[in-house]
């Protein structure tokens, strides 16, 4: 087929997912264009696809690095601009039947944490000199969005230099008090525990890190949230104690007491996201809150992470809340549907 012809097919699917405010579109080998919508898939208006009309859309977008990453790796993701379908992260993987693509349709704009209806001690995070903040929960939860609003709320609100550390870059901050210098691994950094390291030497106050991968990345984010800076980053896990498991579990038995007293030290908090539907459409993110209280701090040193969730349940008033009752609440004032849970979609 004609890739000028496949190119506008590729615009027309995406431009029509974003006026049904899909969250993503699959455009599969075989299959007719599909977009999710609040979770659920909706078929598209088109033709089948094929593996030579995703390979098409690659030349249209990748580059040499890139088409070479999904050759020798099988999948690689870049984000983008699209005239009038506005930002997306456009992922290519090989499938049995050929190339597929997934497009993921970022938020126009960057939402405000106010936007995301987050609980007041996300915004009291935000205002924190240094340490570390964990924002976790499973794929399609909305943690990227999460992070670009605390990102935004301190480049509106205070004068210090944020630099961040994506794969890839998603949204784009323009500075307003706050100057923001954004680097994507693998294209200006070959590793994103290369730079976070190179990111100290840059003069920052504050550092995102898109996501802590492996057990490199780990130790550079706890290295750079010791030396005095915000530190900001996500995690796929369930709860607030899987994740604090999570980092400990990804170094060897001799550096995990060392490891615990790290996380003690530095940890702010931890927010972990659900998406649920809204009862008229749209989502809303159910969350638990880990604050870092002393007592958070010893049993994370010690080692008792077990005991985390009763921490969680018996201190509301440190603002604190457990994702179970937090969804119970939405649930009661009608702000979620009853049974509902979205795991695709990163715009809360």
């Amino acid at each position: 087929m004609n890739a000028a012809f496949v190119h506008v097919r590729f615009d027309e699917s995406v431009r029509a997912a974003r006026l049904r405010n899909a969250s993503d579109v699959h455009l599969q080998p075989g299959c007719v264009p599909v977009a999710r919508v609040d979770g659920e898939l909706e078929t598209l208006r088109g033709a089948g696809w094929t593996s030579d009309d995703a390979l098409a859309v690659v030349e249209r977008f990748l580059g040499t690095r890139e088409r070479a990453q999904l050759e020798s790796a099988g999948d690689v993701s870049i984000a983008l601009a699209l005239e009038g379908c506005g930002a997306v992260r456009l992922h290519a993987f090989r499938t049995a039947r050929g190339v597929a693509l997934a497009v993921r349709l970022l938020a126009q704009n960057v939402p405000s944490l106010e936007a995301l209806q987050l609980p007041p001690v996300v915004t009291a995070f935000a205002q924190q000199t240094h340490g570390l903040l964990l924002v976790a929960g499973p794929t399609g939860s909305g943690k990227s969005t999460t992070l670009a609003a605390l990102v935004d709320h301190i480049n509106a609100t205070s004068a210090r230099h944020i630099m961040t550390v994506e794969d890839p870059i998603e949204y784009r901050h323009e500075p307003k008090r706050s100057i923001v210098t954004q680097r994507e691994a693998g294209r200006d950094v070959a590793s994103c525990a290369d730079a976070v390291y190179g990111a100290l030497r840059s003069d920052p106050n504050v550092l995102l890190v898109g996501e802590m991968r492996d057990t490199a990345t780990m130790r550079a984010v706890l290295t750079a949230a010791e030396t005095g800076h915000l530190v900001l980053s996500t995690l796929h896990t369930g709860d607030a104690p899987q994740t604090i498991d999570r980092i400990v579990d990804a170094f060897d038995g001799a550096a995990q007491p060392n490891v615990r007293s790290q996380i003690a030290q530095t940890l702010i908090g931890v927010v972990c996201q659900r998406l649920f539907r809204r009862p008229g459409g749209g989502r809303r993110a159910a969350v638990e809150i880990m604050v870092a209280t002393d007592a958070v701090r010893n049993l994370i040193r010690e080692g008792k992470t077990h005991l985390l969730r009763n921490a969680i349940s018996t201190n509301r008033d440190a603002g604190m809340i457990a994702l179970d009752l937090h969804i119970s609440e939405l649930r009661s004032m009608g702000e979620i549907d009853t049974g509902s849970q979205v795991f695709a979609g990163s715009r809360a």
